[in-house]
């Protein structure tokens, strides 16, 4: 560790804001803050100080955002420099090391706060790293981080996916594009033996849902000789592994054609997979769970994963609506002594609220159902026990009575 040479500018806390710090909370908001000294620009490593002048972290000023600064070290010994950025990485990703392997070449490898780098994400797909910058600071960084990761990986491209929302909350515009290396526009990796392609220019997030790797081993065990529905399916994850695992049938449905022509060329990477058990079919989700039941459809194994109703607490209510109608359909069109693996990824429900209108939805179905299990991120996804935000994933196993 190397020592500040010049004296940096400084977050100055009012009284008695400084307890999430001293407890390694890495955001401070705007309200927290006394002054400002020193003239700080954006992405610009601060001081963070109580009112008292004791030094709390070091961290990344974003004036134009509600979270104020984001911390990159608690440790007042630490420059923040292109070689402190690219000790994380290299941390992150060997961090990463045992995840990876011949049946396994898909992997996060930086997961923001929780690997001490706020606003950095990158995600493997076999030879491909995408990068997605959210922060003030992580953009200010942004050269030494698409360096270190194409040194630690040996990736033949690294591209940015610059484009998620959160970044206007910044003041930062929208970027995409190869950093690193030549572009495959649609990578392939293997997820738990099966091989997948990820749309690594337009797809969801960054391409793929990694996040749901164990999920989707777990739906695989599951899967033996059930008829299955997979809802909200993007690029067919749930459905190659619940194939992958026996299902007889699997019905896949999602609003996007191209996700679904996706999904198609997955399946079609796996000739073992039965191409003829499965039906992709593009509709409104709530609206197709309708005509399902109108329909009297019965299923063995239903997955339901919507995208995210809620990205803060603020949306919680409306999302709440959302989450009960979707799981509510679901519960209908479960056979009796079937599984329904529900899902949310939205930062704005926690776990408790999500059982809670799981339970609601159950008892307007007329469902008599119970918890025998629940989800959350894989590995690769780390929470750190000071930043609870990181745990936003969170699903439940229920079985509806015989």
């Amino acid at each position: 560790m190397g020592k500040t040479a010049t004296a940096l500018p400084a977050l100055v806390l009012k009284p008695g804001r400084e307890k999430s710090l001293r407890q390694r909370h890495p955001w401070v908001f705007s309200g927290a803050i006394d002054r400002v000294d020193g003239g700080p620009g954006m992405g610009d490593t601060v001081e963070l100080r109580a009112a008292d002048g004791a030094f709390l972290a070091r961290a990344a000023y974003s004036p134009a955002s509600q979270i104020r600064a984001r911390v990159w070290s608690f440790d007042a010994r630490e420059s923040i420099d292109a070689a402190f950025i690219g000790r994380a990485i290299e941390h992150a990703v060997a961090a990463r090391a045992s995840l990876v392997d011949d049946r396994h070449t898909g992997c996060r490898l930086i997961h923001g706060e929780s690997d001490g780098l706020p606003g950095v994400v990158a995600d493997r797909y076999g030879a491909t790293v995408v990068v997605q910058l959210s922060s003030a600071g992580a953009e200010r960084w942004r050269d030494a981080i698409v360096a270190t990761l194409a040194r630690a990986t040996g990736a033949t491209c690294v591209y940015e996916r610059s484009d998620a929302e959160v970044r206007s909350l910044e003041a930062l515009a929208p970027r995409t594009g190869v950093v690193h290396g030549e572009l495959t526009p649609v990578a392939s990796f293997i997820e738990d033996g099966i091989a997948y392609r990820a749309d690594v220019v337009a797809g969801q997030k960054t391409g793929f849902y990694l996040d749901q790797r164990d999920n989707r081993a777990a739906v695989r065990e599951l899967a033996a000789d059930r008829t299955v529905l997979n809802v909200f399916c993007y690029t067919g994850g749930f459905t190659l592994a619940a194939l992958s695992g026996g299902a007889t049938r699997a019905l896949s449905i999602d609003s996007s054609a191209a996700a679904l022509q996706l999904a198609r060329e997955n399946l079609a990477l796996n000739p073992a997979l039965s191409a003829t058990a499965a039906e992709w079919r593009e509709a409104d989700a709530f609206t197709e769970l309708r005509k399902l039941r109108d329909a009297a459809a019965a299923f063995d194994l239903i997955i339901v994963d919507p995208p995210k109703f809620a990205p803060t607490a603020a949306h919680a209510e409306r999302a709440a609506r959302a989450y009960k109608d979707i799981n509510l359909w679901a519960l209908k069109l479960l056979a009796p002594g079937g599984l329904l693996a529900t899902f949310s990824c939205s930062g704005g429900i926690d776990a408790a609220l999500f059982r809670k209108i799981v339970a609601g939805a159950a008892l307007d179905a007329g469902a008599n159902a119970s918890v025998i299990g629940r989800f959350g991120a894989s590995a690769d996804h780390p929470v750190s026990l000071a930043f609870p935000e990181g745990e936003y994933l969170k699903g439940l196993l229920i079985r509806k009575a015989s």
